[in-house]
């Protein structure tokens, strides 16, 4: 069901950096199912909003401007503001290098507006011949990532986590931390995070990208070390509010007991190793058996903690529950 049939004001928003001979034609793909249309220009080298302006005659199209670059996050989040200022209900997010199919956007917004998603993201993994078409260097990235991605975000039913397109209710949109959202290119899996906070539902959609031999901006080598230590910083958030804060369950006692067991049993069995191996004697059986038990026990205990996180993803929407008055950013 689109937009304008269900009577959901849907807007899209499109960062807008050295896309500026790609951009028209995204717009001009974009169907009746949206209302309104704003292209971000996030200080474009190429004027990409002054392009839009002096030649897109579409009337749903804002123009918005940064005067200093703010990376795709910080161009989404200005369009998302300036959407929910406007009224949206919905909020689909499309990258205005021609790589995403504007023909999706009514199969992205259906789940939101039929109450069955808070927020839907592409998955270009579904289908093994799609994966066959991404090139070398982003599947490698995206694999990689995306395992750090469920550790942090608790989102372990997902794939694809830096698949930009998406779309969002606005109800939930409005009860994210908008200075908090990482700016650049952990913008998507920080998105996850903070929509993690929050209990959201988030489902994938199979979607297929069209790669016309750009080169990529995520480059693993460098990227993934950095996103590692984003990703570690998220999950022990994730985890002591989860699990410590908001509420205090087995699998809280799980996660601590089989920590403790498993440093226990390693800080022992080395050191004893250590020091009988300068001594040149042999580890007694016994010594050797005290140092293995507290490790699989704690292994135990930790693969239980593991398995009651996956089980407790978040599976029911909460945009429902927020009612139908949407509020600004950072209200309170």
């Amino acid at each position: 069901m689109t937009g304008a049939a269900s009577g959901l004001r849907i807007a899209a928003v499109l960062p807008c950096y050295r896309v500026a001979d790609k951009v028209l034609g995204v717009i001009a793909r974009i169907g009746p199912e949206c209302s309104a249309i704003y292209a971000v220009d996030d200080c474009c080298p190429e004027q990409s909003g002054d392009r839009i302006a002096a030649d897109c005659a579409d009337p749903r199209v804002q123009v918005l401007r940064h005067d200093a670059n703010q990376g795709v996050g910080g161009a989404v989040l200005t369009g998302m503001r300036a959407a929910l200022a406007d009224g949206a209900d919905i909020i689909i997010k499309i990258d205005g290098d021609g790589q995403m199919d504007p023909a999706l956007i009514p199969l992205f917004t259906a789940p939101i507006a039929a109450g069955r998603a808070d927020y839907v993201k592409g998955n270009r993994f579904f289908s093994p011949e799609d994966a066959r078409g991404m090139p070398r260097g982003r599947l490698l990235g995206n694999l990689a990532l995306s395992f750090m991605t469920k550790l942090s975000t608790g989102y372990w039913q997902l794939f694809d986590p830096n698949n930009g397109y998406v779309a969002i209710d606005a109800r939930v949109a409005a009860y994210l931390p908008f200075d908090k959202i990482a700016r650049r290119y952990f913008f998507e899996s920080d998105m996850l995070f903070r929509l993690g906070t929050l209990r959201a539902r988030v489902i994938d959609l199979p979607m297929r990208a069209v790669y016309d031999g750009e080169n990529s901006s995520l480059n693993p080598v460098k990227m993934v070390p950095h996103f590692f230590g984003r990703h570690t910083v998220n999950t022990f958030k994730r985890i002591t509010y989860s699990y410590f804060l908001r509420d205090f369950s087995v699998a809280s006692i799980e996660l601590v007991v089989g920590s403790l067991m498993l440093l226990f049993g390693l800080l022992f069995g080395g050191t004893t190793w250590i020091i009988n191996m300068q001594a040149g004697v042999a580890t007694p059986i016994g010594t050797v058996m005290l140092a293995v038990l507290p490790i699989l026990m704690g292994l135990q205990f930790m693969l239980a903690f593991i398995g009651y996180d996956i089980a407790s993803a978040p599976s029911e929407p909460i945009g429902p529950l927020l009612g139908h008055t949407v509020r600004q950013p950072g209200e309170r």
